[in-house]
């Protein structure tokens, strides 16, 4: 059975704060035996495919690419970034809805990349799933902080990030 369209109704339910609904529907998923697979994202980078998924905590490299996320989290700031939190899917309290963002599987992917692949080169990330809108606007500012070529395939599109643009037009 698919699960796009439960996954699509308990976002739905979630943008919505209608936690009740999204617990309905995960019930449903359970029940009927929907499968589900895990949201991912990798790169291949130093000779090899490195994946991760989001919250990741077991990549050898682990410490050097949360150092770099939140080196990037602080310039993006000073760009005038703010996470936005409407895409956080899950009933969480307000204070954690920003770092549950900020370990987003394609973030930690192209923090990889930033550190292991050497500029000029592109870094290009494949994902499973669609990219939310927070990581979208984050793949935009970070192409253009770090002079960066970004390319993000996910399952709508691929997205080439350049100088602060993608190539979707912001229609993801």
């Amino acid at each position: 059975m698919n699960p796009v369209g439960y996954d699509l109704l308990a976002n739905i339910y979630s943008a919505c704060g209608l936690w009740e609904g999204v617990a309905r529907v995960r019930k449903m998923i359970h029940e009927r035996g929907v499968k589900k697979g895990t949201a991912c994202s990798w790169v291949e980078a130093q000779m090899g495919v490195h994946v991760f998924v989001s919250n990741d905590r077991v990549h050898p490299r682990l410490r050097e690419i949360y150092e770099k996320l939140e080196e990037l989290g602080e310039e993006m700031m000073r760009f005038g970034h703010v996470p936005d939190k409407s895409f956080v899917l899950q009933q969480l309290e307000e204070e954690q809805k920003v770092p549950a963002l900020s370990y987003h599987s394609e973030k930690l992917a192209v923090a990889f990349g930033l550190i292991s692949i050497d500029a000029p080169a592109p870094i290009r990330v494949m994902q499973n799933l669609r990219v939310c809108g927070d990581c979208h606007s984050a793949m935009k500012l970070i192409s253009r902080i770090q002079g960066r070529e970004i390319i993000l395939g996910n399952s709508t599109r691929f997205h080439h990030f350049n100088d602060g643009i993608c190539s979707c037009g912001d229609y993801w």
